[in-house]
């Protein structure tokens, strides 16, 4: 017998009995039951929480009071080390903020930035007016190339 004959002849008899076994014995339910629990139990639903601004803003004057407060006890165990009758009572601490940025004694030098001097609180220079209304005529005299 050739292999395609006995092809003709073994196909519809194995279809027959993958089909009976699915559909009539229950196989093909209890597969597909299977399958969906799966899907179902590995679905849990995403949920996204975000902190709100006021969250936030709240957190950050938290930390900032708490690092004043750090700050603050600081000077105070310095003085108390170096005592109070050695400058006479008077606060050595008084009027000086902490640094913007510090380091470590035993960290090599890092490279300053143009801004590296300047404190992180200083407003800089005022240049609202600098293209005002009166000077309007200067800048015009200017771009035409005349003074």
């Amino acid at each position: 017998m050739k292999k395609s004959d006995l092809k003709k002849v073994l196909k519809p008899i194995v279809k027959e009995c993958i089909q009976e076994a699915l559909i009539e014995e229950g196989l093909l339910s209890g597969v597909i039951a299977e399958v969906v629990k799966g899907l179902s139990a590995g679905q849990q639903p995403i949920v996204e929480q975000k902190q709100s601004t006021e969250e936030r803003n709240r957190l950050a004057n938290e930390e900032i009071q708490r690092r004043k407060t750090k700050i603050n006890e600081t000077r105070k165990q310095m003085l108390d080390a170096i005592g109070q009758s050695a400058y006479n009572g008077v606060n050595i601490f008084e009027g000086t903020d902490a640094l913007s940025s510090g380091g470590t004694p035993d960290a090599p030098a890092t490279t300053q930035g143009p801004l590296s001097g300047i404190a992180p609180g200083d407003a800089g220079v005022d240049i609202s007016g600098l293209l005002g209304n009166g000077n309007k005529r200067i800048w015009n005299s200017l771009l035409e190339g005349k003074r």
